[in-house]
């Protein structure tokens, strides 16, 4: 049993610095891109359109599109491995499920830009959707308050990413243009992403 909680408490720790790591990582990298990205605004460019404009006529702005699209490979890649760890500390499959598949989209987001149309697209939206869903999921192995925050920050950017599929323009995230209405559906979730790192690394400290 000792051995069983400290293995258990091994894969928590890593699952939480690969977490942490993946939302510095995500954060720091969207506002690098953004500075060195000339006359981009956070309000009327979507996210991805740091790593390359949607076709026919994509526009990629260097060295703004290979920090991006790095910056998601890595991201996405921390994520897929916190998934495994989490699978071993916590053995919940559809959290496994749900972490893995936030992880692909991320992964997917930074090897096919904004260039690849719809394929981007997919991988944009399994991002978003399994990042939500994550966070709302993650209540089930984590204690309060923490659980309530990241029900919050999951149900935040679930509801605006459906608001925004269902009424489009007419979303009441619009007012803050198209970069506004995805930031709130990305941010909220790099948050949790971050702050839930955290929480791993402390609670498995025995």
């Amino acid at each position: 049993m000792a051995d069983r909680s400290h293995s258990r408490m091994r894969y928590e720790n890593i699952a939480g610095a690969l977490l942490f790591t993946a939302g510095v990582l995500a954060f720091m990298g969207i506002i690098t891109a953004e500075t060195l990205y000339p006359g981009y605004s956070t309000a009327q460019n979507a996210i991805s359109d740091l790593g390359a404009t949607l076709p026919p006529d994509s526009i990629i702005i260097e060295p703004s599109a290979t920090i991006f699209n790095t910056t998601m490979v890595m991201s996405g890649l921390l994520i897929i491995a916190a998934a495994y760890c989490i699978h071993r500390a916590f053995r919940r499959q559809a959290i496994t499920v749900l972490f893995g598949l936030f992880g692909i989209g991320v992964l997917g987001v930074g090897i096919f830009d904004g260039s690849y149309g719809d394929i981007h697209a997919i991988f944009a939206l399994l991002a978003f959707l399994a990042g939500g869903l994550s966070a709302v999921a993650s209540f089930r192995i984590q204690r309060t308050p923490l659980s309530y925050f990241s029900v919050a920050l999951g149900g935040i950017s679930l509801l605006d990413l459906i608001l925004y599929y269902i009424m489009l323009d007419a979303s009441p995230f619009a007012v803050f243009g198209i970069g506004g209405l995805e930031r709130w559906i990305a941010y909220p979730i790099l948050l949790w992403v971050t702050g839930f790192g955290g929480y791993l690394m402390g609670h498995s400290q025995p």
